[in-house]
């Protein structure tokens, strides 16, 4: 009973990953702090919805639907929703109208709704074809550590309008969800720490409390009810989901995005 959760990564550069879930017999959760938006679709006791969903730079309780299903597509960071910059998306969302059991409407359009057995990266490859879903060439550079011939101010101005969010904050955000997975699996907390580059056990402890709701030990023992977070389904993925974002804090940091803040 609850809410599960089970994630995968993507071979495509749009998509952050993609995730599935159903609830039973809960109706609130801890939705926790997210540096990307996503699409989310889900049934709840026969009537299809879909969703736009904002990144998310704070903790908070959130209802969930009843007896639910859902399929989810995180996009990577970067990715902009043409009809609706990002930045405007921030800590909110939009419920599309116009869902059926087997469609959606967004940005003027009438798109097949994923299923779990689908391949959302097809889906996300039409969105791109069609112009739905777009990158500021300078925030795409930037992202990709390219140096660009830009004022660090118009950087971060553009960085802030595809994103929502400072880069330092899209960085701790995207460590603090990757040590949450780590404990929620029973890793040490020594272990996260010393893996993802926290200052000590104090600074791991404050950036959980701002970003995911739940203490090192509640997450281990799996304490402190419903929470939206999505788990990767491997060891291999949660490996490669620490390395990724280690790289990316080296390379925040590089850039003097003020990351390590303690």
């Amino acid at each position: 009973m609850g809410l599960v959760n089970t994630s995968r990564s993507s071979d495509s550069p749009w998509i952050s990953s993609v995730w599935t879930g159903h609830s039973t017999q809960v109706s609130q959760m801890t939705s926790v702090a997210s540096e990307t938006w996503g699409l989310v679709f889900w049934e709840s006791r026969g009537t299809p919805f879909a969703a736009v969903v904002g990144p998310e730079d704070r903790t908070v309780s959130a209802p969930v639907p009843q007896e639910a299903r859902f399929v989810g597509v995180q996009f990577a960071v970067g990715t902009v929703l043409r009809a609706a910059p990002t930045s405007t998306l921030l800590n909110s969302g939009i419920e599309l109208p116009d869902t059926t059991s087997g469609r959606f409407w967004l940005d003027g359009g009438r798109w097949h709704t994923p299923r779990v057995d689908d391949d959302a990266e097809a889906l996300v490859a039409r969105l791109v074809r069609a112009g739905v879903l777009v990158r500021d060439p300078l925030v795409q550079a930037t992202l990709d550590g390219s140096p660009v011939a830009t004022a660090s101010r118009t950087v971060e101005r553009r960085f802030r309008a595809a994103t929502g969010l400072t880069r330092g904050t899209v960085a701790q955000i995207g460590r603090v969800r990757a040590a949450a997975e780590l404990l929620s699996t029973g890793a040490q907390v020594s272990t996260v720490v010393d893996r993802l580059g926290y200052y000590d056990e104090p600074h791991l402890a404050r950036a959980l409390r701002r970003y995911v709701g739940r203490t090192a030990g509640q997450l281990r023992s799996g304490a402190g009810g419903a929470i939206a977070l999505p788990a990767p389904v491997d060891d291999a993925a949660l490996t490669a989901l620490a390395d990724d974002v280690v790289d990316g804090l080296e390379h925040a940091v590089a850039v003097g995005s003020g990351v390590a803040q303690r």
